[in-house]
């Protein structure tokens, strides 16, 4: 039962993340105009992402334009649309996994394969949270030093937008979420379904040995042999004679 816990733990951090990457993905705020030297006019503010560029007026209207051509863009946001879009994908695949490695689940129930496939979706979410946080450590590090840069002009400067530090808390929610279920996983014993006992078959009964001892044979000439009464005119048996009684 603290194991089911502690996979939801996981699962749910780790879903929060995935969200979070998603939403980082779509927003246009990881770069935002710096309001700095020359460049103190607030009625304007302007807003660039991986997808489209946004400008925001004073009186409360967004305008944004799509990117019409990917190869024009420069090559680190080329490189940071690929990273986020794998770190997306990444996701659905270790969600996908995780919810059939659960123990709250009916899939493979008792089977020997549900701790493997919790382990898998365990590392499939470190593997997001690392392409994500390497995207948005990769972006603050471009601001930053196109920020210090002095020939740079004050109104090509931007600042770190709200969604890069949307990027880093998903990327901490996916990593801690792997690492749960990754830990999860490997302190799960696997639970095998009772085997229904086969009937062994019963112990077949001792032999009893019915055949009978052969009856001796019958011999009716001697069995008569010594039951014949003699008869007067015959000897008499025992050295007597007829003779000696008349």
């Amino acid at each position: 039962m603290a194991n089911t816990a502690v996979q939801l733990l996981g699962f749910v951090l780790s879903l929060l993340g995935f969200v979070g990457t998603v939403a980082a993905t779509l927003l246009p705020h990881w770069r935002c105009s710096a309001y700095i030297g020359s460049n103190i006019i607030t009625a304007t503010a302007y807003m660039k992402g991986l997808w489209m560029e946004c400008v925001w007026h004073s009186t409360g209207i967004y305008q944004c334009e799509l990117y019409r051509s990917l190869l024009a863009l420069p090559q680190d946001m080329q490189a940071a649309r690929a990273l986020m879009v794998l770190s997306c994908v990444t996701s659905v695949l270790a969600i996908v996994v995780s919810v059939m490695g659960m123990k709250c689940t009916y899939f493979a129930q008792g089977s020997l394969i549900k701790s493997p496939l919790v382990m898998s979706g365990g590392i499939c979410f470190l593997c997001a949270g690392l392409l994500c946080l390497t995207t948005v450590s990769w972006t603050t590090n471009d601001v930053i030093t196109d920020f210090y840069d002095p020939f740079l002009p004050s109104g090509m400067k931007y600042e770190i937008g709200l969604a890069v530090y949307l990027g880093y808390a998903s990327a901490c929610l996916s990593l801690c979420g792997g690492l749960v279920l990754c830990w999860s996983s490997s302190g799960a014993r696997p639970q095998r379904r009772p085997q229904r006992q086969r009937s062994q078959p019963s112990s077949p009964p001792p032999y009893i040995n019915n055949t009978c001892p052969a009856a001796p044979p019958y011999n009716p000439t001697e069995a008569l042999k010594g039951n014949r009464a003699p008869s007067l005119c015959s000897a008499s048996s025992s050295g007597y004679r007829l003779n000696n009684y008349v």
